[in-house]
């Protein structure tokens, strides 16, 4: 008997239980009849309950208004002009005043936990960040999304002041003629740019030519703030442990392809060499399809990575993975030949109007570009295998190349003046780097059909980003 009557006391207390949280819940389900069905059929109804108070909750947000932020009918879309991992970049015109804009559209499809944190950050961070040599974002915009399977969810933008071009687009277009001059006046723009982000404890990672943007005045911008983060500098203790999947590969420093997660500022600076290299030569200098090849070229243009350029080389998570394969990423033997490199491929014009350059990129020193020591030193500076090696922004910002004739001027206005149309990388190339470096003139081979594949496209890097 007292088996029976505390098995009654269960169900009652269950029974009552699940009452209160239907009077807790709502009344969204059907409710059971008092002493009818089992338990499990009473903790079925409350999940059942709980689901259609969720979705009431949906339905309350999907019908609330924004009246704090514009709605993005206030621009008139006009082409696309950038896609990435994180959403799609438009050109726009403001109805209301004409002004041209960018709308980068935040993706949300694939959203299960309300707004993405990288957009959080890029808005809290762009808030703070005002300055001439970074985008201005102007506001944040919204749009109600219809259709089937649109789910009437809203979507989010980011409206930023219009620029021009990207550098990856210039530099795609053998008709803009770069003479040194702009070649210094765009990477002192750029270091001081970046020389902001870091005093304001803030790292990019992800500097890459598609990212600087320059305005129809000639001012350089950083743009896409997509992976940045601010970091933590600690005078001692163990440093913060951060995401290793970022960077676009071909701009990826070696302690991130060997894995390192207590990186700080200098994986920006190696960014900043390889886009000073790639103004000269006019694509990226290292292009690998994967990270053992990425290392390898790395090894090859700056010379082997061993512990006496690096004495911590060794302690990085993926030094032994990757020296102990059959063909090891990190050859060794090799020496440092950016410089004889840099020579070979420099195409610039001088200051006659005349190209100096080799336009067959024939293997010998290119006899028509004279020797700039100075900014070899800071080319070599910045793209040191050691991180510890390479100089802070700060630094490079008083590098002594830009106090040297020819001297760099406010802005590249003359430049923007040759380019009649906007050159973005996207728009130009139809896709990130399909019509630069050395993939563009691969055929597949005679009597061998094309395969299919579902790699990455070289340069591209996909990860989720914390």
């Amino acid at each position: 008997m007292s088996s029976q009557s505390s098995s009654a006391t269960a169900a009652s207390a269950a029974l009552h239980q699940s009452s209160s949280q239907r009077a807790l819940i709502g009344h969204g389900g059907t409710s059971t009849p008092s002493g009818a069905g089992t338990p499990n059929s009473q903790i079925q109804q409350s999940d059942l309950d709980v689901k259609q108070h969720l979705m009431n909750y949906q339905r309350y947000f999907d019908s609330a208004s924004y009246p704090y932020i514009n709605d993005v009918s206030s621009y008139e879309k006009l082409s696309k002009i950038g896609q990435g991992t994180f959403g799609e970049v438009f050109k726009a015109r403001c109805k209301s005043t004409g002004k041209m804009v960018a709308l980068k559209k935040i993706l949300m499809e694939n959203e299960k936990e309300g707004f993405p944190i990288t957009a959080l950050r890029e808005v809290k961070m762009l808030e703070q960040l005002k300055h001439d040599n970074i985008t201005d974002l102007i506001e944040v915009c919204s749009s109600k999304t219809a259709g089937p399977g649109a789910k009437d969810r809203t979507t989010f933008y980011l409206v930023f002041a219009f620029c021009e071009h990207d550098l990856a687009g210039l530099l795609s277009n053998n008709k803009v003629r770069m003479s040194l001059v702009h070649i210094k006046t765009l990477m002192k723009h750029l270091v001081a740019g970046l020389n902001k982000l870091h005093r304001s404890k803030i790292l990019h990672r992800d500097m890459k030519a598609a990212n600087v943007l320059i305005s129809r005045e000639g001012v350089l911008k950083l743009a896409d703030f997509g992976l940045a983060r601010p970091f933590v500098q600690r005078e001692s203790g163990p440093r913060p442990l951060y995401t290793n999947r970022v960077v676009t590969l071909w701009y990826r420093p070696p302690e991130l392809l060997l894995g390192d997660r207590q990186y700080g500022t200098k994986i920006d600076v190696w960014g900043a060499g390889c886009i000073m290299a790639e103004m000269w030569t006019r694509q990226p200098i290292m292009q690998g399809d994967t990270e053992q090849k990425q290392l390898q070229l790395i090894s090859g243009l700056c010379g082997s990575i061993s512990t006496r350029v690096w004495p911590n080389c060794e302690k990085m998570p993926l030094w032994v993975a990757m020296s102990s394969e059959a063909n090891s990423a990190l050859p060794q033997g090799k020496k440092r030949i950016l410089r004889d490199k840099m020579r070979i491929l420099m195409k610039c014009d001088g200051p006659d109007g005349k190209p100096m350059s080799d336009p067959f990129g024939r293997s010998r020193p290119n006899d028509n570009v004279p020797t700039d020591e100075d900014a070899m030193n800071l080319l070599d500076s910045l793209l040191a295998i050691d991180p510890d090696k390479r100089p802070s922004a700060d630094e490079a910002e008083d590098d002594l190349w830009f106090f040297k004739a020819p001297m760099p001027k406010e802005n590249v206005q003359d430049l923007m003046d040759t380019v009649p149309t906007s050159q973005f990388e996207y728009t130009v190339g139809k896709g990130a780097h399909a019509n630069r470096g050395r993939h563009q003139n691969q055929q597949p081979r005679p009597h061998q059909p094309q395969r299919a594949t579902n790699a990455i496209p070289a340069g591209q890097y996909r990860d989720t980003i914390f």
